[in-house]
């Protein structure tokens, strides 16, 4: 980059619209006061020696810090007095505007500046002897000429003020010129001070010119003084700022904010335009190349000097020092002044021997001002400081890194996943699904034990790179330990999840060819996703496990976590094997559990429940042996087992020729069996069972599971005229509002509310909710876990129609339900074509 101006200024060069208007001012005054004045001009002896104390005067610039504050002041004031009381007023105006010129050139300024400090010059110098002309005439040396001189003086500051004021809101804006004018009051009050001190040297060398040879032994005494001051405080500033740096450089190396701290502070501290710092590549840290400008808060990415001057530094291990003076390396100097680029001093930065960047200034602030010898050792020192700054943050950066990836395939270790999919979990999105995939690479042992461990080594990290280059790039791919590897991701769903998996099994399942070697390594993918199978990352990362460890032992090699994988236990593992056997030898059994109308207590029908009495176990419960058939892929010969013993029941059960209507649970997953319609229809045709005598039971989260998956099984089920129910309804987080899109006939609401209603008034306000909408909707409401007169008479008294639970009658086997069914019927409400009414409730 060059040294443009910033975004927003404009250039240089229309200084011209202030500098003209100073002018012409100028030439105004002049000729008023010309007019106005017989002897405008004269006393040019005198005169030449008011030029050269001028000059002297303005050369020099004296800095002063009071109460933290730098006040840049000259002594033009002193010799401009005694200009104007013994000279005559053009004559003022010539010797101040040539002593302008003089100064300026000697500077060095640009054109543009050099004109218009002239301009500002004779255009304050010009009103100064206008405002003396039109005041009362000078005589003697008292008060009145005191106040007299002393307001014709300030008035060339006045217009100095105003005049820089103008021009910083023209180039750079009104905030730039307000902070000027903010800043007037020092400069008013340095020249009211230079002011009087002219009066009282015109004082004394009226009263004798000996008083010269006093005022010069002063002079020279106070320049002894100031240096001194100078020496000190600049001393005690560089030392303090020093101390500032090195805080804010060894507090921001931990948290990667060395370039803002450092940056800043090194061109403030030299008084630069820029200061840069450049680390070339090295390893795994990436080129940084970072500028800061006084007019910029922030860093740029770019440098005003070229790239050689600083592969210069590094190739050569020195500081390298460049200013107005010639240069040996001509190309270097030819390509600072296209960047326009005065002066730079460049330090390497050192770890040890090595050279590993380098630290530079450019363009010292101020257009005669160039960097001096003192500066060299003070950058010098700053970039020690810096080095070891640089070097502790890269320290630290590679600890962290070391103990957050792999020392063999530098994939995230398992620390590192864990944190991502805790982050991940932590920042929901909705529709979305935080999926966790663990690959075991299988038989890995074999080959550490046939062809040693580097072989094993080799496989670990093909399968790294293999994984690495399959996933999404949105993926976090990380070695778990071991054998196992760990991707995680959003996706849109459990499916995406499985389907993911499924393919990049597939891709790293590739030959891996090792010198003359060829070997086959698969592997098996445990998945679990956030929400369904956990809140919070350790949870998600168990049950992954649990999922893998199962791919292992079971047919398919992609495994989705379920509750019955929870325990490890022999028993669990044993009920695959049990299951299959149970099925094939008609060990499970059929229970019924009636579901009565609340107002009348007539029986509309039972829901059958599958039991399975274990002969070694005991009772299995439900959810258990139901979760261990999805698992083992035995879910379909579950759920046809059931729907045929309950059709079959259904067919062959009837009273008063009013055949049992049936509700049959229904898992998730075989929603998604495309061929379960058409079973359905086939039991149906086989026993000679009405299709709306059959309810079918999904769970909420199995019917309302975010996607349009179920609902094309769910249509064609309809259409069968099979009715169908969601169970378990308020346990998920979907609302009755999403079931309007579902070809749904009845609602039931899950025990856990039901039963709570009684002394919840939450609970109660719930069920009423699910049943004033849902009879909105056209459904029909079942109340699951009736077991008291009380919840009866509240669920009454809410419209709620039909009940299910232990007040009524428990779970019954088919001949233990016939004889409840003979007990608890009215045979007198027995008639064709009506519900049988309950006699007495127990």
């Amino acid at each position: 980059m060059s040294g443009q101006p910033p975004k927003g200024s404009r250039s240089n060069d229309h200084a011209w619209l202030i500098t003209a208007p100073l002018v012409l001012f100028a030439v105004v005054c002049s000729t008023v006061t010309g007019l106005a004045n017989q002897h405008p001009f004269g006393g040019w002896p005198l005169a030449v020696l008011l030029l050269v104390a001028m000059v002297a005067a303005g050369l020099p610039v004296l800095n002063f810090t009071v109460r933290r504050q730098s006040l840049g002041v000259t002594l033009t004031e002193i010799p401009l007095v005694l200009a104007f009381y013994l000279t005559r007023p053009l004559t003022v105006v010539v010797i101040y505007t040539a002593a302008a010129v003089i100064t300026h050139l000697w500077h060095r300024m640009g054109t543009t500046k050099l004109w218009f400090n002239v301009a500002r010059a004779a255009a304050g110098s010009s009103l100064a002897v206008l405002v003396l002309q039109a005041l009362p005439p000078v005589e003697g040396i008292g008060p009145r000429t005191w106040l007299t001189l002393f307001t014709a003086a300030i008035m060339v500051n006045v217009v100095s003020i105003t005049s820089v004021a103008g021009v910083y809101t023209l180039l750079q804006g009104w905030q730039t010129g307000r902070e000027a004018f903010r800043k007037s009051p020092s400069a008013l009050l340095s020249a009211s001070i230079n002011i009087v001190a002219g009066l009282i040297i015109l004082i004394l060398i009226t009263s004798t010119w000996w008083s010269l040879l006093l005022l010069a032994a002063l002079i020279a005494a106070l320049t002894l003084v100031y240096r001194a001051y100078t020496q000190f405080f600049r001393q005690h500033r560089t030392l303090a700022d020093m101390y500032e740096l090195s805080r804010a450089v060894s507090g921001s190396g931990q948290d990667g904010t060395l370039a803002d701290a450092l940056l800043g502070r090194v061109r403030a501290l030299l008084q630069a335009e820029y200061a840069t710092l450049w680390l070339p590549a090295q390893g795994r840290h990436p080129e940084v190349l970072l500028t800061s400008r006084i007019a910029d808060t922030g860093l740029l990415d770019v440098a005003p000097t070229p790239p050689a001057l600083r592969e210069r530094v590094r190739r050569e291990g020195s500081t390298l020092v460049l200013g107005r003076g010639p240069v040996a390396d001509a190309e270097l100097r030819t390509a600072l002044s296209e960047q326009r680029v005065k002066d730079v001093i460049a330090v390497p930065l050192r770890s040890g021997p090595v050279v590993i960047g380098t630290l530079e200034v450019a363009n010292r602030l101020g257009a005669s001002n160039s960097f001096g010898r003192t500066d060299v050792p003070l950058l010098e020192t700053v970039a020690a400081h810096a080095a070891v700054a640089l070097e502790n943050s890269r320290l630290v950066d590679r600890l962290r890194h070391d103990a957050e990836h792999d020392a063999l395939t530098k994939l995230p270790n398992r620390r590192r996943v864990t944190a991502a999919v805790a982050e991940a979990v932590r920042i929901a999105a909705p529709g979305e699904v935080v999926a966790l995939l663990l690959f075991d690479v299988d038989r890995l042992r074999q080959v550490n034990e046939s062809l040693g461990h580097a072989a094993g080594d080799k496989v670990l990290v093909e399968v790294a790179e293999r994984l690495r280059a399959c996933a999404p790039s949105s993926a976090l791919v990380g070695r778990a330990g071991g054998d196992e590897f760990l991707v995680t991701l959003r996706l849109e769903s459990t499916e995406a999840a499985l389907e993911l998996a499924g393919r990049l099994r597939e891709q790293i399942r590739d030959e891996m060819v090792f010198d003359a070697l060829t070997l086959d390594v698969d592997t098996v993918v445990g998945v679990a996703v956030h929400p369904d199978h956990g809140s919070d990352a350790a949870t998600l990362l168990q049950r992954v496990d649990l999922a893998a460890t199962a791919a292992k032992s079971v047919p398919g090699s992609v495994q989705l976590y379920s509750p019955a994988l929870e325990s490890r236990s022999l028993r669990r593992l044993g009920l695959a094997g049990d299951l299959r056997r149970a099925l094939d030898d008609g060990e499970l059994e059929v229970y019924f559990q009636p579901k009565v109308t609340l107002r009348d207590r007539r029986l509309v029908g039972v829901e059958c429940l599958a039991r399975w009495e274990h002969p070694a176990h005991g009772t299995v419960v439900p959810d258990d042996f139901v979760a261990v058939a999805e698992h083992t892929g035995q879910l379909g010969r579950l759920t046809e087992f059931v729907l045929r013993e309950s059709l079959r029941r259904s067919r062959d059960w009837s009273h008063g020729e009013q055949a049992l209507a049936i509700s049959v649970n229904l898992a998730a997953r075989t929603l998604t069996d495309q061929h379960f319609p058409a079973l359905v229809r086939d039991l149906l045709d086989e026993y000679g069972v009405p299709p709306q005598r059959l309810t079918l039971e999904i769970t909420e989260a199995g019917v309302l599971d975010g996607t349009e998956r179920p609902i094309p099984t769910l249509k064609r089920l309809r259409d069968l005229g099979v009715r169908l129910s969601v169970d378990d309804f308020g346990t998920g987080n979907s609302s009755l509002a999403q079931l309007r899109r579902l070809p749904v006939h009845e609602v039931k609401v899950d025990r856990s509310f039901v039963q709570g209603m009684a002394t919840d008034p939450g609970d109660l306000a719930i069920v009423n909710a699910v049943v004033t909408l849902s009879q909105q909707f056209g459904l029909a409401v079942v109340a699951e876990g009736v077991e008291s007169e009380l919840t009866l008479e509240l669920l009454q008294d809410i419209g709620c129609e039909i009940g299910q639970g232990f007040l009524f009658s428990r779970p019954l086997p088919y001949e233990r339900l016939e004889a409840w069914f003979g007990a608890q019927v009215d045979p007198e409400t027995i008639v064709a074509g009506e519900l049988p009414r309950l006699r007495v409730v127990p």
